[in-house]
C-alpha cells in the first residue's frame, strides 16, 4: 500500500469514527507517514499516527494502536494547538504542521496553523527555537530521573533524555524527528555533512557505540520473549497498552530486526530499550508476574546502565555534552 492510500484510509478513520468521539476539536497527520513521499510504499514495519484535538473542557479516552482497513494507525490525542508562535517553537508540532497535516478542522482554525507554519518553518529563529526546544527536554528527561520510580519509568528518564540527543541535530537539519528510527536518521543526517565521527559520541552516550550485531540480536531474542508475554495481557490504564499488542508487534520486533539487518543494530538498541520497559511496565500494571526481567538488566549491563547511579552517571554525561551538541547542531542549520 501507498503512503497516499495510508493516509486517505487515516482520513476516513476521522471522518467515520474520530469525529464522533466526544468533544472532538479536529485531527491532523504527524509522524513518517506525512513526512514521506505520498508515492513510496507504506512499509510493514510502520504505521500512521493521527493526533486527535480535543476541545479544552472535553477528555477523549485514549485510542492507541488498532488496524484499520488494512493500516495500523496510531490515535493519540491533544489539547489544541496554540498560537502560530508557539507551534513554530515546538518541534514536534511544527514538524507536522509544516506539511499538509489536516485531516479535519471543524473551526478552521488548524488550516490556518499549517498555512502560517509551512511558511515560517525553514526560517532561522524557529529553527533555533525547536533546537533549544529539544536542548531543554533533554534536561528535563535527565534532570526528572527519579530513583524512588518504578525501574522501567527510571530506565525511561535516562535513555530518553539521551535519545532527544538525536532529534536536537534532526530539526537543526530540518528533517523529521522521527521516534523508532531517531539514530538512524540522525546517522544518514551526520553522514552527509561529513560528521561519522559525531554520530559515534551520540552512540557512545547510548552506551552502544562497541555493541556488535550478535550480541544486539540476543536481546531482541530475549525482548520479543517479553514482548509476547506482555501482548497476551490486558492494562486497559497503562498508556502504552495498545503499542505492546499482536496487532503493533510488526512495529516493535520486525521492526528493530529490519534495523539490525541493515547493518544499524547499534542504531536499533534505542527502540529495543524503549519497547523492553514498556513490556514490563505492562506486566506490573496488568497485575501479573513480570517476567523476562532479568534479561533486562543484561541488555542495561551492556549499556553501562544497570543501577540508578550508572543511569546517573551517564546522564551527567548527556548534559555535559550539550555544549558540543550544540555546536553541531548550529553547524547543520
Amino acid at each position: 500500500m501507498r503512503i497516499e492510500q495510508a493516509r486517505q484510509i487515516a482520513q476516513e478513520w476521522v471522518r467515520e469514527e474520530g469525529a464522533g468521539l466526544p468533544g472532538f476539536g479536529g485531527a491532523f497527520l504527524t509522524g513518517s507517514a506525512l513526512w514521506a513521499d505520498p508515492g513510496e510504499e507504506l512499509p510493514p514495519t510502520s504505521d500512521v499516527d493521527v493526533m486527535v484535538v480535543e476541545e479544552t473542557a472535553a477528555r477523549i479516552h485514549h485510542v492507541g494502536k488498532f488496524p484499520y482497513k488494512g493500516v495500523l494507525l496510531e490515535v493519540s490525542t491533544t489539547t489544541p494547538p496554540g498560537s502560530p508562535h508557539e507551534v513554530l517553537s515546538d518541534y514536534h508540532l511544527a514538524g507536522s504542521f509544516h506539511l499538509p497535516c489536516v485531516l479535519a478542522d471543524p473551526s478552521g482554525r488548524l488550516t490556518e496553523l499549517q498555512r502560517i507554519v509551512s511558511r515560517d518553518f525553514a526560517e532561522r529563529p524557529w529553527i533555533l527555537a525547536r533546537c533549544t526546544n529539544a536542548m531543554d527536554r533533554v534536561r528535563g528527561w535527565i534532570n526528572g530521573m527519579d530513583e524512588s520510580a518504578p525501574l522501567p519509568d527510571q530506565v525511561s528518564g535516562w535513555l530518553f533524555g539521551t535519545g532527544v540527543t538525536a532529534h536536537v541535530l534532526l530539526v537543526a537539519g530540518l528533517r523529521n524527528p522521527t521516534v523508532r528510527r531517531r539514530y538512524a536518521a540522525v546517522r544518514d543526517l551526520l553522514a552527509e555533512h561529513g560528521r561519522l565521527d559525531f554520530h559515534e559520541s551520540l552512540l557512545d552516550l547510548l552506551g552502544c557505540a562497541d555493541l556488535d550485531a550478535a550480541r544486539v540480536r540476543r536481546h531482541l531474542a530475549a525482548l520479543a520473549k517479553a514482548f509476547d508475554a506482555a501482548a497476551a495481557v490486558r492494562a486497559p490504564g497503562y498508556r502504552f497498552d495498545s503499542d505492546i499488542s499482536a496487532a503493533a508487534r510488526p512495529v516493535a520486533i520486525d521492526g528493530t530486526m529490519e534495523l539490525i539487518e541493515q547493518g544499524l543494530h547499534r542504531e536499533a538498541v534505542f527502540w529495543l530499550v524503549a519497547t523492553y520497559t514498556r513490556c514490563l511496565a505492562k506486566q506490573a500494571a496488568a497485575g501479573v508476574p513480570v517476567r523476562y526481567e532479568e534479561e533486562f538488566h543484561e541488555l542495561l549491563e551492556d549499556l553501562g546502565a544497570q543501577t540508578f547511579t550508572d543511569r546517573r552517571r551517564r546522564g551527567d554525561r548527556v548534559l555535559a555534552a550539550l555544549p558540543g551538541l550544540w555546536q553541531t547542531a548550529m553547524a547543520l542549520c
